[in-house]
């Protein structure tokens, strides 16, 4: 069982199988005024690289959101919540716009969500260097107790 806090860039095995779980997630940026903005999205988690990716089009709130925090990126999270498990993920959120981290990210995507994003050739990548996780991820529960047929 994983519980808060855990290593982002060496999860415990069931952290890391919740985040390869299909799962909609949320992303939160600040906004100008320092309110959090927050968005269903999907994510990649990458312990290797201690990176979470989320594919966006390069119009939307939360990419303006990042950008606006300038070069030392954006301080944010994204999270995940499955009765009793969860996750999050913190760290600081850059815009990648280069076609190969795009790429990458889709890959990813595809592979956790089991379908391709439909194309967009305005797609970017947030990426988030992760810097804190923390969470909740025992395995599912089973649907009847033991004893109970």
């Amino acid at each position: 069982m994983a519980a808060y806090p855990v290593d982002p860039g060496d999860p415990d095995p069931s952290y890391l199988s919740f985040w390869r779980e299909r799962h909609l997630c949320t992303l939160t940026t600040p906004r100008a005024d320092g309110s959090p903005h927050v968005v269903p999205v999907g994510v990649t988690y990458d312990p290797e690289a201690r990176l979470a990716r989320v594919i966006a089009n390069k119009a939307s709130r939360k990419v303006a959101n990042v950008l606006a925090a300038g070069p030392e990126g954006a301080r944010v999270a994204v999270c995940q919540v499955d009765g009793r498990r969860w996750a999050t993920l913190e760290g600081r959120a850059f815009v990648r716009a280069e076609r190969e981290r795009v790429a990458e990210a889709e890959r990813r995507y595809a592979e956790r969500y089991e379908r391709a994003p439909s194309p967009n050739p305005s797609r970017v990548v947030i990426e988030i260097e992760l810097t804190r996780a923390m969470g909740k991820a025992v395995g599912k529960l089973p649907t009847t107790m033991p004893g109970q047929g």
